[in-house]
């Protein structure tokens, strides 16, 4: 059983954000697998640099949406992305200096955060651009 299963409540736009939070659901379950058979600890460093360069590139994708659309919470939605990244790097930090609870703590990290970040805030994001997924330049949809 997975550890993080994705779900209708987590679709966000039907493509490119969504394949992104598919693509971090996946690392997250498989860091979670590797830490559950005993072997988090040798794989951690090559999980957690593909989720970080997975999340950068992600965020950045998201956050130009919002400009494109004119997101109202623009401000606060990035604030939130920058305080994530910030905990990955801190979470690389204690890896680098040795630490063995690194992949336990990364797994429950991204499942609450993502899990928190994509119901709350991606689905304010969801309701601004609608149904076709991305508002008309200066329209505000809410």
């Amino acid at each position: 059983m997975a550890y993080f299963n994705w779900g209708p409540d987590l679709v966000i736009d039907s493509g490119p954000i969504d394949e992104d939070h598919r693509t971090l659901v996946g690392l997250v379950n498989e860091l979670h697998t590797a830490t559950s058979d005993g072997v988090g600890q040798s794989v951690v460093a090559d999980i957690m640099a593909r989720l970080v360069s997975t999340t950068q590139a992600h965020l950045q994708r998201e956050e130009q949406a919002m400009r494109q659309a004119h997101f109202p919470q623009f401000n606060q939605h990035q604030a939130g992305h920058a305080a994530f990244i910030g905990k990955l790097h801190e979470l690389q930090r204690k890896h680098a200096d040795g630490s063995v609870t690194v992949a336990a703590q990364l797994s429950t990290l991204l499942r609450d955060w993502l899990s928190l970040h994509i119901r709350r805030s991606d689905k304010g994001l969801s309701a601004y651009l609608g149904p076709a997924g991305a508002a008309a330049p200066g329209s505000r949809r809410e």
